[in-house]
């Protein structure tokens, strides 16, 4: 079984407290956005859901064996009277360790109805080669 490291961070570290302490009224924390890793016998698949922001908007980076997702989007100010406010846009950096056996010169990215899916192609596995003995005789 492997093991990934993934990290959340965020500006809003006071406001996670007061609604840990508080409750969110039953709404799910929807700080960073949500995603989904699986994998075939080609690669690695990172899909975030990022509704509302645009490819110009998102910053993908590989770093020392970490994939980086991040925004620097934020609410834009207005003086609406919000009777209920559900949606909204906010910096945030999510981190992935990748595995051994990943071509990171290869990484590709795609941005499709406010889904970004992140491609971590695999190396190809050597074989063991196969060396033919002569017996002198």
């Amino acid at each position: 079984m492997k093991n990934y490291l993934m990290t959340r961070n965020a500006d809003y570290d006071f406001d996670t407290l007061f609604n840990d302490v508080f409750g969110n009224w039953g709404i799910r924390n929807s700080t960073y956005p949500t995603v989904n890793v699986y994998e075939d016998s080609k690669a690695f698949y990172v899909e975030a859901e990022l509704p509302g922001y645009t490819s110009d908007e998102v910053n993908i980076d590989v770093e020392k064996h970490v994939l980086h997702i991040s925004s620097e989007k934020s609410e834009k100010k207005d003086e609406r009277k919000y009777l209920v406010r559900e949606r909204g846009y906010i910096k945030f950096d999510r981190s992935f360790s990748l595995p051994e056996g990943i071509n990171e010169e290869a990484i590709e990215a795609e941005f499709k109805n406010g889904i970004l899916t992140v491609t971590l192609p695999k190396l190809p596995v050597e074989q063991p080669k196969k060396i033919s003995v002569k017996i002198a005789g």
